[in-house]
């Protein structure tokens, strides 16, 4: 039974743990991409991935992928490979899923080098590739110093608090993004959250916040 409690509390632990890599991972894209912006386009363009907050989630499952990764390649260059591979193909499903689900995309490489179906492309695959080396060498010992934290009773609260928010803003994110295709399908609401969704999350706000997505015939 304690070997039971102990195995639980681990699990949470690394649950816990997992959640703040991905948040902090999903904010450090957030700022990447307005960096990115800023150099290559002089302009200072505001992406976001999720209706509230500076989060672009591809980043922070990336993130996770990443810390995973390297808790069992620690040699640079392996990791360099695996890291292009991985965010290759992390990359490519997100974008195919958006697609699936939402008729847009966020991003389009057919005007680039070796590119797969526009989704992903060899330039984008090696900028995955330096982020995973960066991981390691950078972030990934201060992501150990997140054990330390979770220890705190305070800390472990304010997760919590903190994993409620970003399910309610992954969940309203994803229904408003559904109810807006649904709009354009010219779709009248079924219900009536699908009506607050029509009158808080109209076409304006949704265009606005996702600046970036284009609309798509899906082709795989």
């Amino acid at each position: 039974m304690k070997n039971m409690s102990i195995k639980i509390k681990n699990m949470l632990r690394f649950s816990m743990k997992i959640f703040w890599i991905f948040v902090i991972g999903s904010v450090f894209g957030f700022f990447a991409e307005m960096l990115y912006a800023l150099v290559y386009t002089r302009t200072l363009e505001i992406r976001q991935g999720l209706i509230y907050g500076p989060f672009i989630q591809i980043y922070g499952i990336g993130a996770i992928a990443y810390h995973l990764l390297v808790s069992k390649i620690k040699e640079p260059k392996k990791l360099f490979f695996s890291g292009m591979l991985m965010g290759g193909i992390l990359e490519y499903l997100c974008s195919f899923f958006q697609e699936i689900f939402w008729g847009t995309i966020s991003w389009d490489y057919s005007h680039l080098f070796m590119n797969l179906n526009g989704r992903v492309c060899l330039l984008y695959c090696f900028y995955w590739g330096i982020i995973a080396v960066a991981y390691l060498k950078i972030f990934y010992p201060g992501m150990q110093k997140i054990d330390l934290l979770l220890e705190k009773r305070n800390f472990r609260i304010v997760t919590i608090f903190f994993v409620i928010f970003m399910t309610f803003d992954i969940t309203i994110s994803c229904m408003a993004a559904d109810r807006q295709q649904k709009r354009r399908n010219h779709i009248p609401p079924a219900n009536e959250i699908e009506v607050f969704l029509d009158e808080h999350y109209p076409d304006e706000l949704m265009d606005r916040i996702y600046n970036n997505k284009k609309e798509v015939e899906f082709l795989p």
